[in-house]
């Protein structure tokens, strides 16, 4: 979800009030997936790399985040959404720790979509927990034992599908690091559109370039 920044500063506002735009637009494409009929939405929402940011910038971002939180949970039952936090959290104060686990915990039962949001997280750090985790699981395995199936249920993400298509806002022409694991034969679609304008609107026209697309997935024949 890139361009939050610019947005503000193209504004003359201050950063704080681009995240808090960036924010609300999760709302709003959270509604629309949910009305399409879309059963999982995962959303970028600070990298294990944004922790080089100035300090102002990164405790707004934790206060926004727990503000989120506090304020969507009853919506999000609302409209049957899950919350699912991926992530290593363990970099949080206790205060936004316990928040996430109540929010999740509270939303838990709910079926029409599962929204994850990926804070604190990097593919690499994803691929990297799994295989440890798995070695912890299995200490007398040789690593070389190790296959995609097994590694597979120790992702972050082990409770939703590979992704299929991935958005990115604001310009950028690449991954950065989100979800290499799960990305491995999504499509990928890039917009100049910075995130807070990213409308419902072109979330269909992504969706509708998604359906066009010829997927193979290695394969010499279309599925």
């Amino acid at each position: 979800m890139d361009g939050n920044r610019r947005w503000a500063k193209q504004r003359f506002m201050p950063t704080a009030l681009g995240h808090a735009a960036g924010a609300k637009r999760v709302r709003e494409i959270v509604k629309a997936c949910n009305d399409i009929g879309i059963p999982h939405l995962s959303v970028f929402a600070f990298s294990t790399e944004n922790w080089k940011r100035p300090a102002d910038e990164v405790t707004g971002l934790m206060g926004l985040f727990m503000t989120y939180l506090q304020k969507e949970v009853d919506s999000m039952n609302a409209n049957g959404v899950r919350l699912k936090i991926v992530g290593d959290i363990s970099r949080f104060d206790d205060k936004l720790q316990a928040l996430i686990a109540s929010s999740q915990t509270q939303t838990a039962a709910n079926t029409k979509i599962t929204l994850t949001v990926a804070a604190n997280y990097g593919g690499r750090w994803d691929m990297l927990q799994a295989s440890q985790a798995w070695q912890q699981a299995h200490p007398s395995q040789d690593l070389r034992s190790l296959t995609e199936e097994a590694l597979a249920p120790y992702l972050s993400t082990a409770y939703a599908p590979e992704v299929d298509l991935l958005i990115r806002t604001g310009g950028e022409s690449r991954i950065s690091n989100f979800m290499l694991w799960q990305s491995a034969y999504a499509e990928l679609f890039f917009t100049n559109d910075l995130w807070p304008e990213f409308s419902p609107a072109r979330l269909q026209e992504a969706i509708a370039w998604f359906a066009q697309r010829d997927r193979r997935f290695g394969s010499s024949a279309p599925l």
